[in-house]
């Protein structure tokens, strides 16, 4: 069983890699295509992921930035979330990670509720997204806030690091009765 670790390769001159794992290929291939379209300094590289741990035997870039995308409308989703996160070095969760919950639009239909997510997000120190990829406007809109967020973990924002990233997306939230 290799470990996903983010400082294992040199990084790439002015290029990104985002790595997205889901279940669900269909929502994850809409969104690597959204975030392709993006203006963007750097070269945006989006691979996506099933599940972890990803093959050995595969040359691949080092990963900026780790998106677990998780479908609130499936359960499969999350137990495949949750079974990758087991693949992943520590440090990948000092900035470098983030939870993306999809399908908060539809309460009614949701068999994951969102406060699942929010747990397992805090369990990792590692914020959470929600939006609803399944909406052209909200997938944009989330494609561009995780290319701005793979900029950053890619260290291409001059005076932002991804710890200070980190920092600014969970002052955001409201803290919980056991951070207190």
């Amino acid at each position: 069983m290799s470990v996903l670790r983010p400082l294992d390769k040199l990084p790439g001159l002015n290029t990104a890699t985002v790595l997205l794992v889901g279940a669900d290929d269909a929502l994850l291939q809409r969104l690597a295509d959204s975030m392709l379209k993006t203006d963007c300094a750097s070269e945006l590289r989006v691979h996506l992921a099933r599940s972890l741990p990803l093959p050995s035997n595969v040359n691949r870039p080092r990963v900026d930035l780790l998106v677990f995308v998780i479908n609130l409308h499936s359960k499969y989703s999350l137990q495949s979330v949750e079974k990758s996160l087991h693949h992943v070095d520590a440090s990948f969760f000092l900035g470098k990670a983030c939870f993306l919950a999809t399908g908060a639009g539809r309460e009614n239909l949701c068999s994951v509720h969102r406060n699942t997510i929010v747990r397992l997000a805090r369990t990792y120190r590692s914020p959470v997204l929600f939006c609803d990829l399944e909406v052209e406007g909200s997938r944009a809109a989330m494609a561009q806030r995780l290319a701005r967020m793979l900029q950053i973990s890619a260290g291409h924002v001059p005076g932002v690091s991804a710890m200070s990233l980190l920092s600014l997306l969970r002052s955001s939230e409201s803290p919980s009765l056991e951070d207190l």
